[in-house]
């Protein structure tokens, strides 16, 4: 059982990796024609509803591994940390995706809105990023 939970923890990793990449897409979608934009703001929302539910994988599948695991009690408290940010940033980041799209589709500014996503889409990549520097080098803490 232990070993088909981690090769779903893998897998929701791996589809978290789209918040790695979510930071230079943002940057690009800008310099695209209006119909591109809009595609590209509903792939982006698309996306991020998955790599949400990716995260609620992550949550049990983590949950069930940490229990059977013996794991320091400093690592467990920042990784529940990073997790909850991540979650939390991907969430608040709907709502300008919503706006972006909703703008793009009447031809009005949406460069508050994008820049709102560039600076929640980095602040993602960076705690995926710290998130799995803890999973590779547990014993640091």
């Amino acid at each position: 059982m232990g070993m088909v939970m981690l090769f779903i923890h893998i897998l929701g990793a791996a589809a978290l990796g789209f918040y790695l990449i979510l930071p230079f897409v943002v940057g690009k979608v800008a310099k695209l024609s209006l119909p591109a934009q809009e595609g590209s703001a509903a792939a982006i929302r698309g996306l991020n509803t998955y790599a949400q539910i990716a995260l609620v994988i992550q949550l049990l599948t983590g949950g069930y591994l940490m229990s059977q695991g013996d794991y320091s009690v400093p690592w467990m408290i920042v990784v529940i940390i990073l997790f909850l940010a991540i979650g939390a940033i991907s969430g608040m980041m709907g709502k300008p995706l919503r706006l972006a799209l909703d703008g793009i589709k009447n031809s009005r500014d949406i460069s508050v809105q994008t820049g709102k996503i560039r600076t929640l889409s980095a602040l993602i990549a960076i705690c995926v990023l710290v998130m799995l520097f803890f999973m590779v080098y547990r014993d640091i803490i």
